[in-house]
């Protein structure tokens, strides 16, 4: 998302709370998007966690000792019925919540006004297309394209911040210039491009090749000093390396922004990544380092979400870039990059092997 919490997170933190909690709170979505995660159903999981359980676990996220910032996702938030029991309660035990709602008929301005009074402040938003035919075929569902419009209208009108997220795949490589000029006028603060990762339903999808990540690293950049936005990749770390490279700052705001400082100190530490300042728990408790690595480290209630973050083999593993494998563990880049964990384990099914698609060749030391 956004921002981080109020106190300051540092890489220093890694090893004992993330610096972002996701929960699933759901995977029913009416949507059938083409990439989605989660293989979202219409209907709820019989065993999801239910409002007892998701209280209870909102009361361990809050006892790290910094307490991450929490998003609520799905599947479509909006779908839960005791959504705004849970925002209470996360929101009175002193954690910042975000929520990322899907574009269905549920995401009325009336329910982000009702959002924004419980207490949330940041939407993720899914953008994947610079047209209506292009959003709408990945989504699954015509008219998502002029929902997701008014969405971000609606939380412009609510002076809520919000990150858009946008899957970058074959469909829509040749669209980012498109897409961010189209969210140039959004006042959004953050435009995060996801890169596919082959779990659920994005399987299916076709991801950019190696070399094109490259190409698009070279307009997320480009677009990076002239955009009113910030912009950042999720599940493409190799983007910082891209930016170093080009003597440019990751962390940096938007050129000419007076708030430039600032920005850059609600941004994630370099280094961040899958099970490193990151954690998930599914719908049913499954405890993930991430939403795109389901590895299964423990499941809430059985397992403290607080002691698996900070002492799981994997969880531990992945925070250990000196003991990637191949080109990850040696490269100059690894304490700042450490490449995409999730595609590793996807890909070859060991999250600590050479991300899949880099093309960078470390300058491996004699």
């Amino acid at each position: 998302m956004t921002n981080e919490p109020a106190a300051v997170y540092t890489k220093e933190d890694f090893g004992r709370c993330p610096l972002m909690f996701y929960y699933e709170i759901t995977q029913a979505c009416d949507l059938v998007c083409k990439h989605c995660r989660a293989s979202a159903q219409e209907d709820p999981h019989p065993d999801e966690l239910g409002t007892e359980q998701s209280l209870a676990l909102i009361d361990q996220i809050a006892s790290f000792p910094l307490p991450p910032m929490l998003v609520l996702t799905g599947g479509d938030p909006l779908k839960r019925l005791d959504l705004f029991d849970l925002i209470d309660h996360a929101v009175g035990s002193g954690l910042q919540v975000a929520l990322t709602p899907s574009a269905t008929p549920l995401a009325t301005s009336e329910a982000f006004e009702r959002v924004r009074g419980a207490g949330v402040r940041r939407l993720g938003i899914s953008l994947d297309g610079a047209d209506a035919a292009t959003h709408d075929a990945f989504r699954g569902l015509e008219g998502s394209f002029q929902r997701t419009m008014r969405m971000l209208a609606d939380a412009r009108r609510l002076e809520m911040a919000v990150q858009v997220n946008t899957s970058i795949t074959r469909r829509n490589f040749g669209q980012i210039e498109a897409m961010a000029e189209l969210l140039a006028d959004q006042g959004i603060a953050m435009w995060s491009a996801f890169f596919l990762v082959p779990v659920g339903r994005g399987v299916e999808e076709q991801r950019i090749a190696p070399e094109q990540y490259e190409e698009v690293f070279e307009q997320l950049w480009r677009q990076a000093n002239i955009r009113p936005y910030g912009v950042k990749t999720t599940e493409a770390p190799h983007y910082r390396r891209y930016v170093l490279q080009q003597g440019g700052d990751p962390l940096a705001g938007p050129k000419g922004d007076s708030n430039g400082a600032t920005r850059r100190g609600h941004r994630a530490p370099l280094g961040v990544g899958d099970g490193k300042g990151v954690m998930f728990v599914g719908h049913v408790g499954e405890i993930y380092p991430a939403g795109f690595l389901p590895l299964e480290c423990g499941r809430f209630p059985t397992d403290s979400v607080v002691d698996v973050y900070q002492n799981h083999p994997t969880f531990r593993a992945l925070r250990d870039p000196d003991h990637f494998k191949g080109r990850c563990g040696i490269c100059e880049y690894r304490y700042v990059c450490g490449g995409s964990r999730a595609r590793a384990y996807a890909v070859t099914g060991d999250p600590t092997e050479t991300e899949p698609d880099c093309v960078y060749v470390p300058e491996v030391q004699a």
